[in-house]
């Protein structure tokens, strides 16, 4: 099992796709779980297909305050 994951982040961004649908897609009540994506992210770099959407996310998020 040792390989890193070719994907990483899938879990942190399922999570908030589960987040959001549980939530009727208000991503205020999953900042949470976008953070946590958003530091995955930082930490590979944004080498991951799953870091795209969070920008968007973020942004989103910081327009709301």
């Amino acid at each position: 099992m040792g390989q890193p994951s070719k994907e990483p982040c899938k879990k942190e961004a399922c999570d908030i796709q589960a987040c959001l649908s549980k939530n009727n897609f208000n991503s205020q009540k999953c900042i949470e779980v976008i953070e946590k994506l958003q530091s995955c992210c930082e930490k590979c770099t944004y080498n991951s297909t799953h870091c795209a959407s969070v920008s968007g996310l973020l942004k989103q998020h910081q327009k709301q305050k």
